[in-house]
């Protein structure tokens, strides 16, 4: 008997057991950082004083250890602060933060002395939003302002004269001025500055700061302060400081275990250390004052230390240093609790009281969707609405964007797989496959927080474009083939699009239209559909349904033209359902894509009406199709240097609702010129198509962060980035991916249509052919994107009388299918009971009109009573 060969065989449910892996591990980490090293600074205060980095080298980003950094306005400041006062006692050094403070609180206030005869003074500015400004000079904080402050009579001060913000600097002119007693009078003045802050009786302000001593840059120091300001003597000081403000005991980070310690707790007072580590040589030309650009990035470090935990939290959560999340009000508690509860409770009570419970598995089919859903929205939350996990900012680096851009494209080459025969034009493989990589590129437009170039912003605008054009051609398609304008498909496309961003929208506690995609393609399905059902049986006559669509073209211009009609809209809205959008920002939105979707109606009934008159058969359309390739590869070339022409995005802008229909078609008629690029598909950018809502959605929260502002951390440590990309990026793929599944599911069952939904593939099943017309339908309502042309071609075996046969097995002739083949494919499981809004049999079956009467009454009461 000949020996075996050792045989390698991968386990087919790998991409299952390395996703669930990759969540776990976030878990864990998550844990073990918000469990146990973020105990003593749980609010990351001690994390913006402390470290960071520039992630640019224009000095205008600055990143602190693992938390998000806003950038004030004024508005928030003047929010914040209240018309209360603000004081900065101290040498030059103190004086520039002192400016440089009173400028972004108000732009049209100073950024320097007036001159240098008057630097040594003090001053007093009130801004425009009645905030009072004042710094004393005093670089040795001996002076009598500075003694009516740390010792004020009772009857001198009332509480509500206490300042916002105490900000006391000195140490350098005790170097520089040996006459002044140097280090120990440094250290006397210290010491009894910091008993006076420690000893009052009240607080002197709602936040004390005590400025580290600048760092200096010794090679560019003047000759008298070289010989002075030694770098060693500056670190002995900064250290001194650290040991007196912050004690050992309250940097421990396991000082919240029930160990006996005689350690001395901190002063209440702060020391931003960081701002040494701000520093760097280049932004300074005598060696002691730095730029404006740093000094201004200190300013804001003072500000979110003293308000973000005291403005409005609410959405946008894009303040993560030194703020506590919000609380969840009492009905914005109950809908967490019934979004992460309903699905877990619904599994066990299945265990506990059905009577098969005996015999049935861990899980079944009819309750993964609706654990799916409560444990996606379970991990959103908490990776965006809590501190388990960090959270920090973007910053563009053309080197990454690059780099994940080739990234993708050479995986998405690598999975290309050739059909059999002509797959048709605009095909399902190649629809998915366009959803795809547009949903990559805009994700790493998100990521890499590329919005503020141009060059980029540009073409994915046209990315966006090229989703609205597929919905007009998809849904004109189906409504001129099927004329079925009943409310079951409007149901089905509707729900299908906003049930995970409804969802979200509760559980995240923010405005529905900021997720615009669903809210966009809803709004243009509506637009579709009307102008389709509205006088639909003259839909065979070609020119009536042109005028039609004209007709709602120059409807729906004239009614964005006219800001009135949507302002009183919504304001009916906010009146009556509590629901508070921004007509400016969804106009905006709109008229920014006012007229791809009727190009995407034109192309479709196009398109139908060449396959109609068989005008493909004619023999001169080759020389068309040449033709028209040609023109468009110079169209697209036309317009990437227009676009990259045009000043600024804003520019561009102006002219995008009359040039995206050129590459959006150009690409169409390039991606369909001949049969090869017809039949040829990419599995990996399918797979992303399949759910490309979703990810378009969950990356506000679980892949960026703070509402999309920055990025989600899981991996701390400054280097991490990468490998925290990784990581990331796996469960948000595969969060996605179960999310869509389940939102498949969930809307069969509100519809009355459910079905297994295609699942990610696991093992080598056989795809059963789908009829062409009503498996495309059917399929359609599962996915966002809208109905496409059925092809006639069956991808099936057949023998000479027409029978299927069975798939032929895998061999050396035949190899065994890539993994990502499988996993765009999906498998068939078998059919089951579908999914179930609670355990057991119900005797109580509400059609579909009762359904969404419930469901819209339950929003419209949660709106009424939201706080």
């Amino acid at each position: 008997m000949p020996p075996r060969r050792f045989q390698f065989s991968l386990n087919p449910l790998w991409p299952h057991y390395l996703s669930w892996a990759c969540i776990g591990l976030a878990v864990f980490l998550g844990l073990v950082r918000y469990g146990v090293l973020d105990q003593s600074d749980p609010m990351h205060c001690n994390a913006l004083l402390s470290g960071g980095r520039w992630l640019d080298r224009k000095y205008k980003n600055w990143q602190p250890d693992g938390c998000m950094m806003y950038q004030y306005q004024p508005k928030d400041v003047a929010t914040c602060m209240n018309s209360q006062r603000v004081v900065f006692v101290g040498d030059s050094v103190t004086r520039q933060l002192f400016f440089q403070f009173v400028h972004v609180v108000d732009p049209t206030l100073p950024t320097s002395p007036p001159s240098d005869a008057q630097k040594h003074t003090d001053y007093l500015y009130t801004s425009t939003s009645n905030i009072q400004l004042q710094f004393y000079w005093d670089p040795y904080l001996n002076s009598t302002h500075i003694q009516d402050i740390l010792h004020p009579r009772p009857h001198q001060r009332l509480p509500s004269d206490t300042p916002a913000l105490l900000v006391l600097g000195s140490g350098l002119w005790y170097l520089r001025y040996s006459e002044s007693g140097g280090l120990p009078a440094w250290e006397a003045r210290i010491e009894s500055t910091l008993a006076a802050i420690s000893e009052a009786p009240r607080p002197l302000a709602d936040v004390v700061v005590m400025l580290p001593v600048e760092d200096v840059v010794p090679s560019k120091l003047s000759r008298e302060r070289a010989a002075s300001m030694h770098a060693s003597d500056i670190d002995a000081m900064n250290s001194d400081l650290m040991h007196r403000i912050q004690p050992p005991a309250s940097r421990d980070p396991f000082a919240f275990l029930p160990f006996p310690s005689r350690r001395p707790p901190g002063l209440p007072i702060a020391l931003p250390l960081v701002f040494n580590h701000m520093l760097h040589p280049s932004q300074t030309q005598d060696g002691l004052h730095f730029s404006d650009l740093v000094v201004t990035m200190q300013a804001h470090v003072l500000l979110n230390l003293r308000c973000n935990d005291n403005l409005p939290k609410t959405f946008p959560m894009d303040k993560t240093c030194c703020r506590r999340y919000p609380w969840p009000s009492v009905l914005h508690l109950l809908v967490l609790t019934g979004a992460f509860l309903w699905a877990p409770i619904n599994w066990l009570l299945a265990r506990r009281f059905s009577p098969r419970s005996s015999g049935m598995p861990l899980l079944t089919d009819d309750e993964k969707p609706g654990l799916a859903l409560s444990f996606a929205a379970a991990i959103i939350y908490v990776a965006d609405r809590t501190g388990f996990w960090l959270k920090e900012q973007k910053q563009f680096d053309p080197w990454t964007f690059g780099f994940l851009s080739l990234l993708s494209l050479a995986l998405g080459l690598v999975t290309v797989k050739q059909a059999d025969n002509d797959l048709g034009f605009l095909n399902r493989e190649q629809t998915d496959e366009w959803k795809g990589w547009m949903q990559i590129a805009i994700l790493i437009y998100h990521y890499t927080g590329a919005s503020k170039i141009s060059g980029i912003y540009n073409p994915i605008r046209v990315l966006v474009a090229a989703y609205l054009f597929m919905t007009g051609y998809g849904h004109t398609t189906f409504y001129v083939k099927k004329a079925d304008f009943g409310l079951l498909r409007v149901a089905q496309v509707l729900i299908r699009l906003n049930l995970l961003t409804l969802l979200l929208a509760y559980t995240m506690n923010t405005d529905y239209i900021s997720y615009y995609f669903a809210p966009l393609v809803s709004w243009w399905y509506l637009i579709i559909y009307g102008t389709m059902a509205i006088g639909s049986r003259y839909n065979d006559r070609t020119p009536i349904l042109i005028a039609k669509i004209l007709a709602s073209m120059t409807i729906v211009t004239w009614f964005m033209n006219e800001p009135w009609l949507l302002e009183s809209i919504f304001q009916f809205l906010a009146r009556f359902c509590n629901i508070h959008w921004s007509a400016q920002e969804w106009a905006f939105r709109v008229n920014l894509d006012l007229w791809i979707v009727y190009f995407g109606m034109f192309a479709s009934l196009a398109v139908i009406k060449v396959r109609e008159h068989r005008i493909t058969d004619h023999p001169r359309w080759p020389l068309v199709v040449k033709t028209s390739a040609a023109v468009s590869a110079v169209i697209l070339l036309w317009f990437f240097a227009f676009e990259l022409a045009q000043a600024d995005k804003f520019a561009y802008n102006l002219w995008h609702p009359y040039v995206s229909f050129l590459p959006v078609g150009a690409f169409v008629v390039l991606r369909n010129a001949n049969a090869i690029l017809r039949s040829a598909s990419s599995r990996m950018f399918a797979f992303i198509g399949t759910c490309s809502l979703e990810t378009f959605i969950i990356q506000y929260h679980l892949w960026l962060a703070g509402d999309t502002k920055g990025i989600l951390k899981v991996i701390p440590g400054r280097h991490s980035r990468p490998l925290n990309l990784l990581l990331t990026t796996v469960v948000f793929i595969y969060v996605s991916h179960l999310v869509a599944k389940a939102t498949g599911e969930i809307t069969g069952w509100i519809c009355g249509t459910a079905k297994p939904a295609p699942s990610l593939p696991t093992s080598q099943s056989t795809q059963p052919p789908r009829p062409p017309a009503l498996a495309v339908e059917t399929e359609e309502e599962g996915q966002e994107v809208i109905f496409m042309i059925p092809q006639d071609e069956d991808e099936s075996r057949k023998d000479r009388d027409g029978n299927p046969l069975p798939r032929e097995p895998d061999t050396p002739a035949r190899p065994q299918r890539r993994w990502i083949d499988r996993l765009a494919e999906g498998s068939s499981p078998q059919p089951t009971p579908g999914f179930r809004v609670w355990y057991g049999d119900s005797e109580w079956k509400p059609g579909l009109k009762t359904k969404l009467l419930i469901g819209l009454g339950v929003m419209w009461l949660l709106n009424i009573m939201w706080p």
